[in-house]
């Protein structure tokens, strides 16, 4: 009997959301009457992922599992580990908890409107390229600027995606990658340009081609108080569709 492949999500929750301007850490404010880090936690809940590590900030491991592992009946979180100075540090501690499974999903625990057709079209760019990741195609023209300020270059929109999470790879690939990161770190040296997603970490050290799966406009990261307000816009539409439903 072929054996079927285990998905682990690694659920990021250990930002400090110092633009968010809050004495409260953005993924643990209330979005309607839930945090936000709930909301991808519920996702996964109802989704193929067969579990979850959570990883937060050193010292607020009990309080997760309490606040919000407990009191949301999350039962798919099996682990929460906390973090570290850099959001990749973060992920490999993640990583490291997650060393059982086929595919591995990397999910920001910022990003509330996560759906589980999302995950599903994550999971299967993994088994299908071995790494792919969540994004939508720009709307608006880009710009490259020179350190002047100046515009160096405009590249073509149709090319150009914002990427979002999840982040979905074959674990044996996202290991090596990150591995291979730790190691350079090891030796005091650093890619030259900052880590801002898993993706690069496997094009950088690994060459491997990344694929791009649909994400969707509404999968916003929220970083900034603007991007509350645009949240609980969201948030109302998508209410008001269920109650129409019902």
């Amino acid at each position: 009997m072929k054996k079927s492949k285990k998905t682990v999500a690694i659920c990021l929750a250990a930002g400090q959301g110092r633009r968010m301007a809050s004495k409260v850490h953005k993924q643990y404010l209330l979005l309607g009457d839930k945090p936000i880090l709930s909301y991808s936690l519920e996702a996964f809940e109802s989704s193929p992922v067969a579990e979850v590590v959570l990883v937060t900030g050193v010292g607020e491991e009990e309080y997760c599992r309490k606040e919000i592992v407990e009191a949301g009946g999350f039962t798919k979180v099996k682990t929460i580990v906390a973090g570290g100075k850099e959001r990749y540090h973060s992920v490999y501690r993640g990583l490291v908890a997650a060393d059982h499974c086929d595919y591995v999903l990397i999910q920001d625990g910022a990003r509330p409107f996560l759906t589980e057709e999302i995950i599903e079209r994550c999971i299967e760019g993994a088994a299908v390229y071995g790494a792919c990741v969540a994004g939508m195609p720009v709307k608006d023209t880009i710009k490259l600027a020179d350190s002047q300020l100046n515009i160096e270059s405009t590249p073509d929109r149709s090319r150009v995606w914002m990427i979002q999470t999840p982040q979905a790879f074959s674990f044996p690939l996202i290991k090596e990658a990150y591995d291979r990161l730790m190691a350079l770190e090891a030796c005091g040296k650093k890619m030259e340009i900052p880590v801002t997603d898993d993706a690069m970490v496997v094009e950088y050290f690994l060459g491997e081609k990344v694929h791009l799966v649909e994400g969707s406009y509404e999968n916003i990261k929220i970083t900034t108080p603007e991007d509350m307000k645009v949240a609980e816009a969201f948030l109302a539409g998508s209410r008001a569709v269920q109650e129409q439903k019902q």
